[in-house]
């Protein structure tokens, strides 16, 4: 078999067909994991039972013949901050090293009764603070793009191992563009689905008011069966959206689509922006009205989301205190082994606690937090009154293609990256990145990410467009 070229839908009935095995189809991905991992580093551990897992999945097959699950046999990557029972789970961290979850993500239970193969963890920026991947504290992961170039993050790993044909999807967490991001750098698709959809039960949180776990796939079609497969209620979720059934859109064959033109000048590369106009030209070829809209505080959404997610973050991490679970360093006091214990977070991690605790503490919550918490609600008000006019909202997913490894040294730089994802989380709509274009850097072609937003619950709209977009089944 071709993995290169090999897609969810087409494997699944491959294997229905008895075309090759669900061990075959393992054995496979386990092959090109050792060929391109020594380089890219997508994978922080692939599990030793893959191939036991393979052969449950060919017993069902056999079993269940047309009736099998779309993801039954499949084989898929795992951030390193889902739970999976009986599996270590460090977050890209030192302090979680060791770490054995005890039960299972709301999102591995749903794909393990699917049938799932599960490969392995994959790299992420510790506590999935990053842009790129290359805060894990097990090493960067590499663009299989271009090996001096980061994936992306804080999926990173996710990205990079569909990018790489090492898994034929894979699940990530996005807070504020962590699986669009990745999907954009590493030219796959990636989705961010609307909060509340995806339960968060058994994801390491970081931003709980921003957090959802998202898919990564080739296609548009497969993103979809993902995300088919992990949505729905969860009663352990207190954020878990209520109500019993998924609020389906109108599915429609023309879209009007809505563009934030005057959000499009903060630092977007002007090659970047070419591609963007080429994928709109090419919708408004295919039928589709695209329209000018206005998102007049869209512009306070990054300074917004960089007070929020922190305050968030520092309030998740006082748990890590080496006295339940994770790393323990004993010093001479009980201070001093919650001080020697937590000098195992990076630097990244250091600093978004400390901005964090300082906008929630006395004297300075109204001023920065309170005031975030406003200003979110202004621009959740700017999309509501955008959707009354369009179904759907384009946008760069980020301001160019993967930059190098180290180039963004300085933090302010790496947080730019996020800017055309962050409104997205802060609102809590879906968005979905679509690999369409691509621009050129040293001499290489790059893939750039064409972002689409849609209201609340809206995903199948994103589904519609993205695969009209990449020719697929409309």
């Amino acid at each position: 078999m071709d993995v290169a070229t090999l897609t969810i839908k087409g494997a699944h009935e491959s294997l229905k067909r008895g075309d090759f095995s669900a061990r075959e189809l393992a054995q496979a991905h386990l092959k090109k994991v050792e060929e391109k991992d020594k380089d890219v580093h997508a994978y922080i551990e692939v599990f030793d039972d893959v191939l036991h897992q393979a052969d449950v999945a060919d017993r069902r097959l056999k079993e269940e013949g047309e009736d099998a699950p779309s993801l039954l046999g499949i084989p898929l990557a795992m951030k390193d901050n889902i739970l999976i029972k009986g599996r270590k789970a460090t977050a890209g961290s030192k302090i979680l090293e060791g770490y054995e979850a005890t039960y299972d993500a709301h999102v591995s239970k749903k794909l393990k009764e699917e049938g799932a193969v599960f490969l392995g963890r994959t790299n992420m920026d510790e506590f999935a603070m990053g842009s790129s991947t290359e805060s894990s504290a097990y090493g960067a992961t590499k663009n299989p793009r271009d090996y001096t170039r980061v994936p992306g993050g804080s999926s990173g790993g996710s990205g990079a191992a569909v990018a790489m044909n090492g898994a034929l999807g894979a699940l990530g967490s996005d807070t504020g563009g962590s699986v669009r991001l990745p999907g954009s750098f590493c030219g796959v698709v990636g989705l961010k689905p609307t909060y509340g959809s995806v339960s968060r039960c058994g994801l390491i949180a970081m931003g709980s008011s921003l957090d959802v776990i998202g898919p990564f796939a080739k296609t548009v079609s497969d993103t979809e069966i993902i995300f088919d497969a992990i949505k729905g209620k969860d009663e352990r979720d207190g954020t878990s959206l209520r109500g019993g059934s998924y609020q389906e859109p109108e599915l429609k064959k023309k879209y009007t689509i809505g563009v934030p033109r005057e959000f499009l000048k903060e630092g977007l590369g002007e090659d970047t922006l070419q591609a963007f106009e080429a994928s709109l030209s090419d919708l408004k070829e295919k039928g589709h009205t695209v329209v000018d809209v206005k998102l007049p505080n869209v512009k306070y959404a990054l300074a917004a989301y960089y007070i929020i997610m922190p305050a968030e973050s520092s309030t998740n991490l006082e748990r890590f205190d080496g006295v339940r679970f994770g790393l323990f360093k004993e010093g001479p006091t009980l201070l001093r082994d919650y001080e020697e214990t937590r000098s195992a977070f990076g630097p990244e991690v250091k600093r978004r606690i400390l901005i964090g605790s300082y906008v929630l503490s006395a004297g300075y919550v109204d001023a920065y937090y309170h005031k975030a918490r406003a200003v979110k609600e202004l621009i959740r008000g700017d999309f509501l009154s955008a959707f009354r006019d369009v179904e759907a909202i384009a946008t760069p997913t980020s301001t160019g293609p993967a930059f190098k490894i180290g180039e963004k040294s300085d933090p302010l730089s790496m947080y730019l990256a996020d800017i055309f994802t962050v409104p997205a989380n802060l609102v809590g709509i879906p968005g979905i990145s679509i690999p369409h274009k691509e621009v050129e850097r040293d001499g290489k072609s790059l893939p750039v990410g064409f972002q689409l937003l849609a209201p609340h619950m809206h995903e199948k709209t994103l589904f519609s467009l993205g695969k009209h977009l990449l020719n697929e089944d409309f």
